[in-house]
């Protein structure tokens, strides 16, 4: 039966290529088609009838008939909806709702359609079966998969079902999947993290394990809950023939000396963009840099450099328009009825041809108490480019800035849970700040001129960031760290911690 399996998966591969070939080099084409057709079935939605959307013919005419909006200038419509209207943001009603905590709008209902959801699922397959392809590998099709995911457990909001995204794509798992597929569906359903997370322990440990997914920093958890309930020295020896890890919602570089380090090998990685919004890029397994952007998944996008954002009349660039280094603020257009909605990301593009983007950050995650403006990607590269030349492992960090020190300069204050016993720390804040000063020239003035002196390193206990996430009620699941802020909340806690 698996062999069956490997070379069924390997037929659906090669399909699967040829029919992304169709459209990832048509991609600015495809685009305004989605647009299109996303008005013209809205447009008899109270949205549709506000803005005029019948009358669309063009990106032009959309642009000037719909501005740009975050939740909270959606929230009217929104709040209609989960009051049980149809019509609203797109025709008829919700077919979920995915349920996300935002730090300024509190609850937030994103709303997935009938027609949205089959993207959800269709992208996350994609990126296996393309992996299939470029690598030729599918004998984990014949092992144990694991997810660890939010709960699959939903409630109902007016008679529309309601929980977290990944417990809602948990329901679309194939039945030929289902008996690879681990942990239980009860085992699933727990909500606390770590009582979950013995009970997945329990559950995988004597399983042939061959693809794990999720957020870097819970399978790290997961790992270390194995490890020492089977008193085994590496992942590798529990499950010799794990290969693959799929990892999305962060950058996987920071944690990726780590993970080897407690698997015992270097194994696969896709790395995927998932939102609640919608599935917007992966990586291929081609070997090209940066993720594929989904252009014909139903949704339209459009990019605001990161400088031009928040301004009034600032540029809504199309993919026709982006250029390579440039960070923009990403606005997505959906199939469920979101409408240049700006989800708070940050992207840079790397290739153009076909598209393909990083994460940069996130558009209110950023330092900036001097002018700096130091955001995500600039950080997790400094980390990165320090810990290979130091052969340092980073389970997680956050960096925030101490504007009124007791004594001296004003600094960045890192916050760095090492994998390492005893490192220099003093090599490493000096590295890591000559990093800095490569890659943000706006830091670096602020060194040289003695506005800022060099990074401050405070060296955390291997479960503080856990801790602190357990704190906040945000342990485990898809939840993720910031990895920078502009004020000191997560400092401040961290700072206490380390004083207990």
């Amino acid at each position: 039966m698996g062999l069956i399996k490997e070379i069924a998966a390997k037929a659906y591969a090669r399909y699967t290529h040829s029919q992304s070939k169709l459209w990832r080099f048509r991609a600015v084409e495809v685009q305004e088609k989605w647009l299109l057709e996303n008005c013209m079935r809205a447009a008899n939605t109270a949205f549709g009838k506000d803005h005029g959307l019948a009358k669309v013919q063009s990106i032009k005419d959309y642009q000037k008939a719909v501005p740009v909006r975050g939740y909270e200038e959606l929230r009217s419509y929104v709040d209609r909806m989960v009051d049980g209207e149809s019509d609203v943001l797109w025709p008829g009603k919700p077919l979920y709702y995915a349920k996300t905590s935002g730090t300024t709008s509190g609850t937030k209902y994103i709303p997935i359609s009938k027609e949205s959801m089959p993207f959800h699922i269709q992208s996350a397959k994609e990126a296996l079966l393309l992996y299939i392809y470029y690598t030729g590998h599918a004998d984990f099709v014949s092992g144990k998969m694991i997810f660890l995911q939010g709960s699959p457990s939903m409630t109902e909001t007016k008679g529309v079902k309601t929980g977290r995204l990944s417990g809602i794509v948990a329901h679309y798992v194939p039945s030929y999947l289902q008996k690879n597929r681990l942990p239980s569906w009860d085992t699933n359903c727990i909500e606390d993290w770590e009582s979950k997370l013995t009970k997945i322990v329990e559950e995988t440990k004597g399983q042939d394990m061959r693809l794990i997914g999720g957020i870097p920093p819970w399978v790290q958890m997961y790992y270390e809950y194995l490890l020492k309930a089977t008193g085994k020295k590496s992942i590798q020896e529990i499950f010799p023939n794990l290969r693959l890890f799929v990892t999305g919602g962060v950058n996987y570089e920071p944690y990726k000396g780590a993970i080897n380090a407690l698997v015992g090998k270097s194994i696969d990685i896709i790395e995927t963009y998932p939102a609640s919004e919608g599935f917007i890029a992966y990586n291929d397994s081609s070997g090209e840099e940066g993720l594929l952007l989904l252009a014909n998944h139903g949704i339209f996008y459009e990019f605001i450099p990161l400088n031009e954002y928040g301004k009034e009349n600032a540029p809504r660039l199309t993919l026709s328009e982006v250029e390579i280094g440039v960070n923009y603020a990403i606005l997505m257009t959906t199939n469920a009825g979101l409408w240049s909605y700006s989800i708070g990301d940050t992207v840079e593009f790397v290739s153009l041809n076909p598209f393909r983007l990083k994460v940069s950050g996130r558009v209110a995650h950023y330092i900036s108490a001097f002018g700096e403006h130091v955001i995500g990607s600039e950080v997790e590269y400094a980390m990165e480019k320090v810990c290979k030349h130091t052969g340092t492992s980073v389970l997680e960090f956050t960096v925030a800035p101490q504007v009124s020190p007791k004594s001296g300069l004003p600094y960045h204050e890192w916050f760095i849970a090492f994998d390492n016993p005893n490192v220099d720390i003093d090599l490493f804040s000096t590295l890591l700040d000559e990093a800095m000063c490569e890659k943000n020239s706006y830091y670096k003035d602020l060194i040289v001129g003695k506005i800022l002196r060099p990074a401050v390193i405070r060296e955390m206990g291997r479960e503080s960031f856990q801790d602190y996430m357990r704190s906040i009620g945000k342990l485990g699941g898809q939840n993720k760290l910031p990895r920078l802020s502009n004020d000191r909340k997560i400092a401040d806690a961290l700072s206490k911690q380390m004083q207990k």
